[in-house]
């Protein structure tokens, strides 16, 4: 069977390259008799792995010496606790914004661990919208202000981050790698790894080592950021095999000419949807255009049946996952990283072909 074009918002396209040497390798890596997935994660073939996986996220960032790289497990949902409980703790406060959906459950977990100070709220925004960064204040005392940088289910993305005396700590999940980063600007970065890093089951952590010497000894020790950095990632046995997965990801990046060309390619390939849906009176964006997401083009057609036959005839000829999200409904066109352009082209032409028969 033909792959087809998948534009679900997570798990999400690998890059073709990056799945034909998995393949290749899955049953011997190089010579030594065994999957990755049976090595030792203390052996000699995965201890090259993890660190090419380590210094390549380095160098795609150009990541500060004072800064360290994680792999944990949980996704972003474990990182919505075990942030507050690193940084603020009981009696402590920290700063949140609240954009939309996966803010809404970053707060209501750290509410669990920390006061929680919403300092700007766009969540229930019609178009969706982010706040200006401009406009941001932190709140004096407080632990650090958390963002979530792009929101998969309302098609929203910070263009610029705040400016803050705390320390600012952001959710990337949905499009770390995405484009050049200032890691500097930021305490902690984290993001799972489904959508443009690898496969599910892996979670990037980007942290300023000085904040994890910030942690409690309250808190477990495998749930101290200071543990993980001590053993390297290697507390305990890491998913060794998705961190492989990442490994050639981020090597597949740097083939391609690193962020800024994956930038320049990921903007392309909105502009072709938004194009088709702003010259359109049959199409509806649900994002403010000054805060459409690059990773996520979400949008309404005039009725929920013209949605359902979309979804259908689009699947039909290899379009899959563009139902959007159970909690907003529409049409979501989730295009990471991996995600082809030949694909998006296929997509905007389906688009001006469905409008000209129920338009």
């Amino acid at each position: 069977m033909a792959r087809v074009y998948n534009f679900n918002p997570g798990p999400a396209t690998l890059p073709v390259e990056v799945l034909r040497q998995v393949q290749e390798e899955l049953l011997d890596y190089h010579g030594s008799g065994m999957s990755i997935m049976e090595s030792s994660h203390r052996g000699p073939e995965y201890n090259a792995v993890h660190e090419e996986a380590v210094a390549n996220i380095r160098k795609l960032l150009n990541i500060p010496e004072e800064y360290a790289v994680l792999f944990m497990t949980g996704g972003a949902s474990v990182q919505f606790a075990l942030v507050p409980m690193n940084l603020a703790g009981k009696g402590a406060a920290a700063d949140y914004v609240n954009s939309g959906y996966w803010a809404e459950k970053a707060i209501k977990e750290a509410r669990l661990q920390c006061t929680v100070n919403v300092i700007a709220d766009t969540a229930g925004s019609s178009p969706a919208r982010l706040p200006d960064p401009e406009s941001i204040q932190g709140t004096p005392g407080a632990a650090y202000l958390h963002i979530t940088s792009n929101e998969t289910i309302a098609g929203t993305q910070w263009k610029a981050f705040p400016r803050v005396e705390t320390p600012l700590v952001a959710d990337m999940s949905s499009d770390i790698l995405s484009r050049p980063l200032d890691v500097s600007r930021f305490g902690i970065i984290y993001a799972g790894a489904q959508k443009n890093l690898g496969p599910a089951g892996v979670t990037v952590v980007i942290i300023r080592k000085d904040l994890a010497e910030r942690v409690s000894e309250d808190v477990p020790i495998i749930f101290r950021y200071r543990t993980h950095i001590e053993k390297n990632s290697l507390y305990n046995t890491p998913p060794c095999f998705n961190i492989y997965v990442v490994m050639l990801v981020t090597r597949w990046l740097l083939s391609q000419g690193g962020l800024g060309a994956i930038a320049q390619r990921n903007e392309r390939k909105a502009r072709l949807l938004y194009e088709v849906i702003d010259g359109s009176e049959f199409y509806r964006g649900t994002a403010d255009p000054a805060y459409r997401s690059v990773m996520n083009v979400t949008f309404r057609l005039p009725s929920e049946e013209l949605e359902k036959l979309f979804v259908r005839e689009a699947a039909e000829q290899g379009m899959k996952g563009l139902k959007g999200h159970r909690s907003v409904g529409g049409i979501r066109a989730s295009i990471y990283n991996a995600f082809p352009i030949e694909g998006v082209e296929t997509l905007a032409a389906f688009m001006r072909e469905f409008e000209s028969r129920h338009g």
